[in-house]
């Protein structure tokens, strides 16, 4: 048995490994279940949902991209409410931790998604807000493009029970100071980072490949962009608890992650071509850790910065 230890602390969070699902990619509860002890996993974090059940795009909703993949599912969901009785059940009960994502069009639907919220069980031990996600009310930006509304939609969750994660986007150049806005707002912590921007077209029809025209680039070739944008929140607020996420295919990315500021890592676009991959990861970080003579890993965390 190993003896590494693989515990980290995301803000308040004690998790017992830095591996968690992103949302989006493993389901709306246990789906992930038959391939893995969902228990051994650092953190199981929900498909996005908003207080409205919303059927999302029109197909296709996803395409390939190289080495990685686009998708414009569009935020599919039955809302929270029915969430928490159709789904939830079956996650507490396969003993898993559980981050509920939420979403919403416009400022107010965020209110109403943490209404939604309150009597969560301890099972559920975090939120993730997605800013990331199309602003109606300045349909010229996501949430997460402007400082402003970024932070007016993370108070809403102002004296909210359970530590509050802001998931922001790549897809702009203010990414730090948008960052702050969200701590000052009362983030415990943030995502970094959401899916970049990208668009197909199939060359056959000669029409766009997906039925929203565009699509979030996830997968390997995002990696470096994740690692780079870990590195430059961290290195601007390195007090701040930061769950790095884009192109986490093998335990020695996620490490590179951690490296560059983060305490935990979420795992997407591998698990559709591997549904156990946060195991293996989980079991490659261990390895990275006893080959290198790495005895916790919390001791990792921010070391490119030092």
């Amino acid at each position: 048995m190993s003896k590494i230890d693989l515990s980290t602390s995301v803000g308040s969070l004690r998790l017992p490994n830095p591996v968690m699902s992103a949302a989006g990619t493993s389901g709306h509860g246990a789906e992930l279940q038959d391939y893995m002890d969902l228990s051994s996993i650092g953190c199981m974090v929900v498909k996005s949902l908003s207080h409205f059940s919303w059927e999302g795009n029109p197909p296709p909703r996803i395409t390939g991209a190289g080495p990685g993949m686009l998708n414009s599912v569009g935020l599919q969901g039955p809302g929270i409410e029915s969430w928490k009785q159709t789904h939830l059940p079956e996650l507490i009960k396969s003993g898993a931790r559980a981050m509920v994502s939420v979403w919403g069009r416009t400022v107010e639907d965020f209110y109403l998604a943490r209404e939604a919220l309150d009597d969560l069980p301890p099972q559920v031990i975090a939120v993730e807000v997605n800013v990331s996600c199309p602003n109606l009310e300045d349909r010229s930006n996501m949430f997460a493009h402007s400082a402003k509304a970024t932070y007016e939609v993370i108070r809403q969750f102002e004296g909210f029970r359970l530590p509050v994660f802001a998931k922001l986007s790549p897809n702009t150049h203010q990414l730090v100071e948008i960052a702050q806005s969200a701590v000052d707002a009362g983030a415990s912590g943030l995502t970094i980072a959401n899916t970049l921007l990208g668009m197909r077209i199939n060359t056959k029809t000669r029409k766009p490949a997906l039925g929203a025209i565009r699509g979030g680039l996830s997968g390997v070739s995002i990696h470096p962009v994740s690692v780079r944008s870990v590195y430059d929140v961290h290195q601007a607020m390195p007090e701040v608890p930061i769950i790095g996420v884009g192109g986490v295919s093998t335990g020695a990315e996620a490490i590179e992650l951690i490296l560059a500021g983060s305490s935990a890592v979420q795992v997407g676009t591998a698990t559709f071509i591997e549904p156990r991959a946060m195991a293996r990861i989980i079991e490659e970080i261990d390895q990275w850790c006893q080959d290198n003579d790495v005895s916790s890993i919390s001791e990792l965390v921010g070391a490119a910065h030092r």
